[in-house]
């Protein structure tokens, strides 16, 4: 049987830069999503709400994928509300393909918060054991990754499919309009600092700022979901993923000023979150945006400083361990600066930032 791709979320970092490699090579793909992307060639777009039951059903009803992959989510008010909801859209999608019988693997994208627990109580209680590896339990504490993983679970049981779980630390690509989108908000906010002068400031934690941490560019993410669902090897497991270099903030934040020619403030030993320095920036970026002719002059559509203040607001190291995947074949590595100069060349190049 021809291998062919259902990506769900085929409109956010993940899904895009997972569609464009699956067309890159080959695949036959289809994006799923509420609206899905219309600038990756070859990819057949299906228009879906995952909470839609019956017309999620009829959008799939003649689709028989092979490989399935999963990478979308819903931000609620409270995690009782995220599993909920974030459940449902697994369990949905698995309860609308399960009659055709085609799919044989299912791939699953969570993140860290499976170790550091939902943004409720997130990096807060016990101590967080950090390299962060596959085989450390779940935390006592409710969360929807682990509810999504239950319905996957449950949906491989039924239907017999192989599955994976990939675990990424904070993803740099690029996808406009993204709830998650650490690379895209500080490529704004760089941009808003040159163009008024204001002082290019760490907004995060002391801790973040000294301590090691890692990331992970989206194009090896799309390369380790398509190796796990394609490698014996690797079914019916979990797996970290990440770049392969560890850095401090305080070295990056040096880079980043770099490339947008800007000298970096000095660290004032705590954190100065985006969300209080940017609170009056959507007009400053709404004539910027006119000034340079810009794609998008709504900030809210470029930036996710919630998200952001959140990642480097942690009070803990965090870095994460690649043992697993390295140990069954799957080498590759990613220069995390290189990751975020790359993206915002191409952001540059697409006019969304000066």
């Amino acid at each position: 049987m021809e291998s062919s791709a259902l990506v769900v979320g085929a409109s956010g970092i993940v899904g895009s830069n997972l569609g464009r490699y699956l067309r890159e090579r080959g695949w036959k793909v289809y994006g799923l999503a509420r609206r899905p992307p219309t600038d990756i060639p070859g990819l057949l777009p299906i228009t879906a709400d995952l909470l839609d039951v019956e017309l999620l059903r009829s959008s799939l009803r003649d689709l028989r994928p092979t490989h399935v992959f999963f990478s979308t989510w819903l931000r609620q008010q409270t995690e009782a509300e995220n599993i909920r909801v974030n459940s449902a859209m697994v369990r949905n999608l698995l309860d609308a393909l399960s009659p055709a019988g085609s799919v044989r693997h299912v791939a699953l994208v969570t993140g860290l918060k499976h170790y550091l627990g939902p943004f409720e109580a997130y990096a807060r209680g016990a101590a967080i054991a950090t390299p962060f590896r596959e085989e450390q339990p779940r935390l006592d504490i409710d969360n929807f990754y682990y509810a999504q993983e239950d319905e996957l679970f449950a949906g491989a049981k039924r239907d017999g499919f192989s599955w994976s779980v990939h675990r990424p630390h904070t993803i740099i690509g690029f996808a406009l309009g993204n709830a998650m989108n650490m690379g895209t908000t500080l490529a704004a906010y760089a941009s808003i600092c040159r163009e008024t002068g204001r002082p290019f400031l760490f907004p995060g934690s002391a801790t973040q700022w000294n301590a090691l941490t890692d990331m992970t560019d989206a194009r090896l993410l799309a390369r380790h979901l398509v190796w796990a669902a394609t490698t014996d090897a690797a079914r019916n497991q979990p797996f970290n993923v990440v770049n392969g270099d560890v850095f401090r903030w305080k070295w990056m934040w040096g880079r980043l000023a770099d490339w947008f020619g800007l000298q970096p403030a000095a660290f004032p030993g705590e954190g100065a979150p985006l969300e209080r320095q940017m609170s009056d920036a959507g007009p400053i970026w709404a004539e910027i945006a006119r000034k340079h002719h810009l794609a998008e002059p709504d900030l809210s559509r470029v930036a996710s400083m919630w998200h952001t203040d959140a990642d480097l607001g942690r009070p803990i190291e965090v870095v994460t361990d690649m043992s697993k995947s390295r140990r069954l074949g799957f080498l590759d590595y990613q220069a995390t600066d290189e990751s975020f100069f790359d993206l915002f060349t191409t952001l540059r190049g697409m006019r969304v930032i000066p």
